[in-house]
Order: C-alpha cells, then structure tokens, then sequence
C-alpha cells in the first residue's frame, strides 16, 4: 500500500470528527447538559420536600408493600401509607412543638431572673476561684441586658421554628405529596433511572441498595438513637428539677445527630453548674446517668439499628452530616450522607473497572501498591495472563 492510499484512509478518519452526525452530536450532548444544569436549578426550592420525601419512601416501602398486599392496588396504597405516616409524623412534632415553645418562654424567663436579680453573682462569690472571672464579666459585659436580648429571641425564636412560615408549611405538605407519588411510582422511576443511566443493571442495582441502606442507617440509627439519647437526658433534667427539661431534652437530640458531638455538650455544663450552686448530689446523679445511661445507649443501639448498612468512616460520616446541614438545611441530614455514598459506590465502580482493565481481581494490589509495601504476607497475588498458544 502506497502512501497515498495510506493517506486517503486516513483522511476520513481525521476528518470524521468535522461531520454533519458528530457536530449534531456535540450539540445534543451540550443542550443535554445545559438542560440538566436548568433542571438541577428548578429542582433546588423543593430540595428539603424531596429529600424528606425519598427518606420517608425509603423507611416505608415494606409498609406499603404489605398495603398492597391487601388492597391490590397501588393508588389507593400510597394513598393509605401517606395518611398513616402523616398521623406518625404530624401528631408527635405538633405536640412536642407546643411544649417547646412553652418551656422556651419560661426559660428564657428564668435566666432572665437569676441574672437580672443577681443570684449568679452570688453564686459565683461563694467560689473563691471563681469569683475574680464574675468581676471580669461585670466589667466588660453588659449582662443583664445580653440576657434580655438572648431572652427575647430565644422565645421569638422557639416560637417562629415551631409555628413557621408559609413556605415551611408548603414544603411540608410538598412532602406528603411528593410521598405519594414516590411510593405509587417507585418501580417505574427505578426502573427510568437504569435505563437512562450509563451504568449496567447491576451496578445501579448497587447504587440503589447503598443509598437505601444509608438511608436507613441514617434516620433509623441517627435519629432514633439521637431521639432516645434526648429523652433519656430531658427526664434526668426533669427528675432533678431543672428548668425546661423538654427542651433540653430537644437540644441533647439535636447535638447527638452530628457525629463526634452529642449530648455530653449539654449535661456536661448543667452538672457543673448544680456543683457551683452546692447540688453536689444532683451534680453527681447527672453525671452518672450522662456517662453510664446516655453515653452507653449509643453503643448498644447504634450496632442493632444500624449494623453494618453505614459504610462510612466517622470523619467522612461526620463531614456529609455537617456539610449537608450547611449545604441544604435540615434536608442535608438525608442528602449530605447519600451523596456521599453515590459518590463512594461510582469511585468503587471505576476502581473496578480499572483493576479488571489491568489484570487484577478485585481486591488484588498491583505492583506498584506491592513495591510500596502495601501487600500483606497473607495477601492474594495478581494474576498473570497466560500467553496464547
């Protein structure tokens, strides 16, 4: 072959990528992408409905496989799940929120009177170590008047969380219904995204899985161990006789959803502060409830509720919680940990390919993790290709 037939073929080749198909090719790809950029932009508002939505669909999807079951059809299913995990969800936050609101007033009331009638100076007299800080304080803090303030917007706060705004009321009932059709339509819609996605069957069928069991490791794990963990702390407060149990009880919940955190920041400063008032008992009582009782409940419930479902280390667990509360609000509870874990499984997956493209079993090292000293003595060997015959 001369070099002009070489050249010849290679023209079309190279100018293959100048055609009429590939230019419309590059213009789908790019109207796709700039189509799903606007999508993502009116998807953002509905964020925190969606993410609760897809966390209670998630929760309650056996349920309402068992309503199907019984009712054989589908609509009126999702129509009876939504109703029955609104009055789960609707009646407890109803009732908590309004005893939030009175035990907010009433503490914000009661640090208003001790600071305002000088009772912490006195108390803080009474420890010669102390004493000097309360003159610092005196001196360069207004704080009768930082109480007041703190007050008022403790109980204006309590107040506009609970009742909250239209918008809040939108989303929360964008949720049920978002629910509704998440619950209805959930085979169609996964069945959409595999066909849409790029991925083989199996590999969204390991996405769906981990982001379920994120999920559930999540809101049954977090939230209720967190929940149990609030209670526990709110009755000890209660017993003792300190101000607005229910409402600390509240904080201890929210402080131990976030990793690392927990109710220790709450119980902590309440048992320092009955030693400095001379509760010296009470003080004790508090502390061994909040190391024995509430410390421990974590590890006894955590592993039965969530097991081995949450595949995360504790900092990248404690990242996608925070970074999700910051990112998305509340909803980055739920969002923060599944992108995560989206994230995680896609990584895995081109590890994946990429081990199988070099000749490694998954799992395997190749040589340059070996020459780092990486293997393990008990480790698998790559397999080597054989040459063909």
């Amino acid at each position: 072959m001369n070099q002009l037939e070489t050249k010849q073929m290679a023209d079309p080749i190279a100018n293959d990528w100048g055609s009429r198909s590939h230019v419309q090719t590059l213009v789908l790809m790019v109207a796709t992408a700039f189509g799903i950029y606007l999508c993502y932009r009116l998807a953002v508002p509905f964020l925190p409905p969606l993410a609760w939505a897809l966390g209670l669909a998630v929760l309650f999807t056996p349920f309402q496989r068992w309503v199907e079951s019984k009712l054989k059809h589908p609509r009126l299913a999702a129509f009876v799940s939504v109703l029955v995990i609104g009055v789960i969800v609707v009646v407890p936050l109803t009732f908590v929120g309004q005893r939030l609101v009175v035990q907010a007033a009433k503490g914000a009331d009661l640090i208003e009177t001790k600071v305002t009638s000088g009772e912490w100076r006195r108390t803080f007299a009474a420890q010669p170590l102390l004493a000097p800080l309360a003159d610092k304080i005196e001196k360069q803090i207004d704080l009768p008047g930082t109480v007041k303030s703190f007050a008022i917007w403790l109980s204006s706060s309590a107040g506009s969380i609970v009742t909250g705004s239209l918008l809040q009321a939108i989303d929360f009932c964008l949720t049920f219904y978002l629910l509704f059709f998440f619950l209805r339509d959930r085979r169609a819609a996964l069945q959409t995204l595999k066909s849409l996605s790029p991925l083989t069957g199996v590999e969204m069928d390991r996405i769906f899985s981990r982001v379920s069991d994120t999920i559930h490791a999540t809101i049954y794990g977090t939230l209720t161990v967190s929940s149990v963990q609030g209670l526990l702390g709110g009755l000890m407060f209660w017993w003792l006789g300190l101000p607005a149990p229910m409402l600390w009880g509240v904080v201890m919940a929210l402080l131990a959803v976030v990793p690392v955190l927990g109710a220790f920041v709450v119980w902590i400063p309440a048992a320092l502060l009955l030693t400095l008032e001379g509760s010296y008992g009470n003080a004790l009582i508090l502390t061994l409830w909040g190391l024995i009782v509430v410390g421990t409940i974590d590890n006894l419930l955590r592993p039965i509720l969530v097991g081995k479902r949450l595949k995360l280390h504790t900092i990248l667990a404690f990242m996608s919680v925070v970074g999700g509360l910051i990112q998305f609000g509340p909803a980055g509870l739920i969002l923060g940990p599944a992108v995560l874990a989206v994230t995680t499984v896609l990584l895995e997956i081109w590890s994946g390919r990429n081990s199988a493209e070099l000749g490694f079993e998954p799992g395997e090292l190749s040589g340059f993790e070996r020459q780092g000293g990486l293997e393990d003595h008990g480790a698998a060997k790559p397999r080597l290709n054989k040459p063909s015959s």
